[in-house]
């Protein structure tokens, strides 16, 4: 298969069976090499014709973060703080503090902008940060 750019849904399927067969090719080798450039086509593909959705709901940005990097409740405890603090949060009986954004922007690198929207929390209206 020669390395062309990925314009159809035939060439991106291609591409992945290429993948598929370099998938065990030494570092440092040309199949390496043209794992590295068939990759990057596939994603540039994947991003312009399967975007993913990011959620505009601060709890569910928080959600998909945890499940995309296998974080635990525990792990949100430094940003959030105590386990119950992390649970009425993470279960809409609390809303973020503009601390909590700073805290979960900067030691989990979840962007601030993602945090700030206004969302339900029990027993109040729509709550911004």
């Amino acid at each position: 298969m020669e390395i062309h750019p990925i314009k159809n849904e035939a060439d991106y399927l291609d591409a992945l069976k290429e993948i598929e067969n370099l998938a065990e090719a030494q570092p440092g080798t040309l199949d390496s090499d043209r794992l590295e450039v068939l990759v990057t086509l596939v994603e540039a593909y994947e991003n312009r014709h399967y975007p993913i959705a990011v959620p505009d709901d601060p709890v569910e940005v928080i959600l998909y973060y945890m499940e995309s990097r296998g974080w635990t409740r525990k792990d949100l405890e430094a940003c959030l703080g105590s386990r119950s603090r992390v649970s009425e949060v993470l279960n809409r009986k609390r809303p973020l503090s503009i601390e909590m954004i700073r805290r979960l922007h900067s030691k989990l690198g979840i962007p601030a902008d993602l945090l700030i929207a206004p969302y339900p929390v029990q027993g109040r209206s729509q709550v911004a940060a």
